[in-house]
């Protein structure tokens, strides 16, 4: 069975909660209630429960051979404003996004160079994640705070392991 996740960060909240929650549906939706009860003061109740059941999702499965990487390659002298556009691109794909990790990281050698890796679960998603209007808006804004091009590297990955 298909794991779910329930991702505060995805659903309307005036707090700002960042709680994510992941497992069999059945506990989602038992443990998504309780907190939404206990922490952002909603009454349990059928709207509720069907509420967050609409807003479930699959969970992201481990990084392994058929997935696809996209490598993003940029230099910017504003990189505390890119943890607003990934939120504000979260908040405008919702559902539809088919990313299931990321990470920005920023170059020792190199000051101002950054690298964001994207992980997919294949290319084919990869490609639904980019013809999405949500996606194409924060490309835009991301290119207002890179300096030059961003740089683009498409990779399939033949192995993935842990330590």
């Amino acid at each position: 069975m298909t794991r779910k996740i329930a991702d505060c960060r995805e659903m309307p909240s005036e707090s700002g909660c960042t709680l994510t929650l992941t497992g069999e549906e059945d506990e989602v939706l038992e443990a998504a209630t309780a907190h939404a009860v206990a922490v952002h003061g909603h009454t349990d109740d059928p709207a509720l429960r069907d509420g967050i059941r609409g807003m479930l999702r699959d969970a992201p499965e481990v990084t392994g051979p058929g997935a696809f990487v996209q490598l993003i390659e940029f230099r910017t002298t504003r990189i505390d404003q890119f943890d607003g556009l990934l939120e504000q691109w979260l908040a405008e794909i919702g559902p539809d996004r088919t990313a299931r990790w990321l990470l920005l990281a920023a170059d020792r050698d190199r000051p101002g160079e950054y690298l964001q890796l994207v992980e997919f679960p294949s290319y084919e998603a990869a490609m639904t994640n980019s013809a999405h209007p949500a996606t194409a808006a924060s490309a835009e804004r991301m290119g207002k705070l890179a300096e030059g091009e961003p740089g683009f590297r498409n990779l399939d990955i033949i192995a993935a392991r842990t330590p």
